[in-house]
């Protein structure tokens, strides 16, 4: 460590940051991330989150006492059942279904009172005041909770500086697009204000600009809030998105500090395969099978933690993966989290057929590691932030597969702007990953999986091009988060803001 660094640590001593996530997995992972790097600087953290969670990050707690961190992990008690949830739906991906995922998002402000119960409890006088509080964006409660401690607050953001540039465009020109809608029988409508080409379609439009007067006065209390912030941190890095991140600070007149891609923040390997949750597949079994392929012949599929695809769906995606030939890993959830019905059974048949070939993981896998994997050459992907910065990390080719949210945006992200992946061609998003298992939504075929992977895994000298393009980026990110990179440097920025502010 440098001089400059030992200075800056010995600065951080008097800092207390608390964190407060959003209870989804894709969004609870880069905080616990963030935590610990602010922890290595030097400051005090507390993690505030509920009890399911806390169970599932673990092993995580258990490195960060054993290495001393500073940091705190704080458990508040949710009350699923008391708003209409089932008992222990803590997480996003544990809602069963479409129609509560609005009470779900509505009962988090019920965290305020446990978490204000905690800051006035026994326990914080061995630990300095809380100095800067740090939530999820859509976690709006917590401005108050900030205005109360009198300290900054700075808002986390999950996606993509091009995603929440294109939001806030969305929402600008809503009438002129809405225009455009009406005009419009089908096809893509082109954002203005943009230096690529942005296109998106009805089904997008309707998803940002939800009608429903209740999810409306969700999001307004979240812009609100949003804008009493101090400041935004974005788990991505100034190289990957130079322009967004310019303009994204321009249009909201706040200080934007990139951080990213926090999945590169240095650990050890046992800490990388439990990353999010503990794996579902016998690692060693999974990294001997990897170590006998070919470098960059496999291919990984995985959806994340909330996607959940009908019995028809998987049966043409695992169909295509078969057509293909190629050696690949298949992570799917839905056996294990969700149990979507039939999928078991198809398989455990399924898994016969390519014995040898191809590898099922039934629940989670360290997919950190096994894109990092040198046999590990294109990445089949929903297009969650967190899997696409992962990949992008890892130097890996994407096939994009988007369901919902901001993954349409960060598809053309990945295809259109960086040109480092190829669309499998989904155009109509679900309403949510928990959504009616009777409604087929994304409608792609096994020949369409077959030619898909035909052209990421090989692609003549196109593919090549992208090959290659992965692999500059995979080093832009990995220094933005070396000491002196535009990450490292981002961290340092928000930390001295907090120490100045304590000054003022």
């Amino acid at each position: 460590m440098s001089f400059e660094a030992d200075v800056y640590c010995s600065n951080t001593k008097s800092l207390h940051f608390l964190l407060v996530p959003l209870m989804a997995q894709g969004h609870m992972i880069p905080m616990v991330d963030l935590a610990r790097l602010l922890a290595a600087r030097g400051a005090f953290v507390t993690f505030a989150t509920t009890p399911v969670n806390l169970a599932r990050i673990q092993p995580i707690i258990d490195g960060a006492a054993a290495s001393a961190l500073p940091i705190r992990f704080v458990e508040l008690y949710f009350p699923a059942m008391d708003v209409g949830l089932p008992d222990g739906c803590e997480s996003a991906e544990l809602i069963p279904s479409a129609d509560l995922f609005l009470p779900f998002m509505n009962a988090l402000s019920l965290l305020r009172k446990p978490l204000e119960a905690h800051l006035h409890g026994p326990d914080l006088a061995r630990w300095p005041k809380p100095t800067c509080l740090i939530s999820d964006n859509l976690q709006h409660w917590t401005a108050d909770v900030a205005r109360t401690l009198d300290v900054p607050r700075f808002i986390f953001h999950g996606p993509s500086c091009f995603f929440l540039l294109c939001g806030l465009l969305i929402k600008q020109h809503r009438v002129e697009l809405e225009v455009a809608m009406e005009e419009t029988s089908s096809g893509p409508i082109l954002l203005p204000g943009l230096p690529h080409h942005v296109r998106v379609n009805k089904h997008e439009l309707t998803s940002v600009m939800r009608s429903d007067p209740n999810w409306s006065k969700y999001m307004e209390s979240v812009r609100v809030a949003e804008e009493s912030a101090n400041g935004v941190l974005v788990n991505s890095f100034v190289e990957l998105e130079p322009w967004y991140f310019e303009r994204y600070h321009e249009v909201t007149g706040k200080p934007v500090w990139s951080v990213g891609p926090l999945s590169l923040y240095k650990e050890e390997l046992d800490a990388k395969a439990t990353r999010g949750k503990v794996s579902s597949i016998d690692n060693k079994l999974l990294f001997q099978w990897l170590d006998k392929q070919k470098a960059g012949s496999v291919v990984l599929v995985s959806f994340g933690s909330i996607v959940r695809n009908t019995i028809a769906e998987l049966m043409e995606l695992g169909y295509g993966l078969e057509a293909s030939s190629r050696p690949f890993i298949w992570v799917v959830t839905e056996v294990a989290e969700r149990q979507v019905p039939g999928v078991e059974e198809w398989i455990t048949e399924f898994e016969k057929r390519v014995e040898g070939r191809g590898m099922v993981i039934k629940g989670w896998g360290p997919q950190i590691l096994m894109l990092g994997h040198v046999a590990v050459g294109g990445f089949v992907t929903h297009c969650g932030w967190n899997s696409t910065l992962e990949a992008i990390a890892a130097g890996v080719v994407m096939a994009t597969w988007p369901h919902f949210f901001d993954q349409f945006l960060n598809e053309q992200l990945v295809v259109d702007v960086l040109k480092i992946g190829v669309a499998v061609g989904v155009e109509k998003p679900k309403l949510f990953g928990i959504g009616d298992d009777n409604e087929v939504a994304v409608k792609v075929t096994r020949g369409e999986v077959e030619k898909v992977l035909e052209r990421l895994m090989g692609g003549g000298e196109e593919g090549d091009e992208r090959r290659e393009r992965a692999k500059e980026l995979k080093e832009k990110a990995r220094m933005a988060m070396e000491e002196g990179g535009s990450s490292w440097k981002g961290l340092q920025d928000a930390i001295n803001y907090v120490l100045e502010s304590q000054q003022k």
